[in-house]
């Protein structure tokens, strides 16, 4: 958690010393656990230490719309501290292990420190602007470019905290999940994998896809990370006098 508030605010030591010392309990999750359902009423947080876990929302008819993917060091509902009532289920993608915080030693240190509730608070916007970019990734994109933007993102982001080591990244989502993140049926997305495999962007082997041209697949999906405000260092990487090789290991969940 640490690590991911440092991408983007200053937080001194005393201030990361408080952080660790909140009040929670450990949880271990198997996949599909549920950790919020929509409605209801929060009384802690969701520190994630390790695994996947993604937001979404069923509507009527029982369809599922995948809102986002979430893994280590994300602080998943930070918005029921405030709100208090879910407005949509948070469920574990693969097993997961989670440190529960009670809202009110959230709000108490908040008020104590002001750099925290500054961080905090960072992370809630750009959440924002990830959900913002999700929507216009259903809403506006072809089928092939939503998923090479998703495979972009996700790769991008577990680098900038170093889940990801290159040649290869974990890549925790079924063909159904990432059609119900991309508003495509599997069918449909097994159609845009075989096309990304044959313009040679992906291949795939033992469960790893590997990005064969970075830059190619930035391009194939519209991918500008700027809206993920990471650092400066974790800016859009041009192939050119680099490896352009980049790994995403595909699996159910590990």
């Amino acid at each position: 958690m640490l690590g991911r508030l440092r991408l983007r605010s200053h937080l001194r030591l005393e201030d990361e010393e408080a952080l660790v010392a909140l009040p929670h309990r450990l949880s271990a999750l198997d996949p599909g656990t549920y950790i919020v359902r929509e409605g209801d009423r929060a009384e802690e947080c969701c520190v994630l230490l390790s695994g996947f876990v993604y937001r979404h929302k069923v509507v009527a008819d029982g369809a599922r719309q995948i809102l986002s993917v979430h893994f280590d060091g994300d602080v998943i509902d930070l918005q029921n501290s405030l709100l208090r009532r879910a407005d949509h289920s948070i469920q574990a993608l693969t097993r997961a292990q989670v440190a529960l915080v009670p809202r009110q030693a959230i709000l108490d240190l908040c008020e104590r420190r002001p750099a925290i509730a500054h961080a905090l608070w960072v992370e809630t916007l750009v959440d924002a602007s990830i959900s913002r970019e999700w929507i216009a990734n259903v809403g506006r994109r072809s089928a092939r470019q939503r998923i090479a933007h998703l495979l972009c993102e996700l790769a991008l982001r577990q680098e900038s905290i170093g889940l990801c080591r290159r040649p290869s990244c974990l890549w925790p989502m079924t063909q159904e999940q990432v059609g119900d993140a991309t508003g495509l049926t599997s069918v449909h997305v097994n159609r845009i994998l075989q096309g990304l495999r044959a313009d040679r962007l992906i291949s795939t082997a033992k469960r790893t896809v590997t990005i064969l041209d970075r830059t190619d697949l930035q391009d194939e999906g519209d991918f500008d990370p700027a809206y993920l405000h990471l650092a400066r260092k974790i800016a859009r990487v041009e192939t050119k006098g680099q490896d352009p090789h980049y790994g995403l290991a595909m699996a159910d969940h590990y």
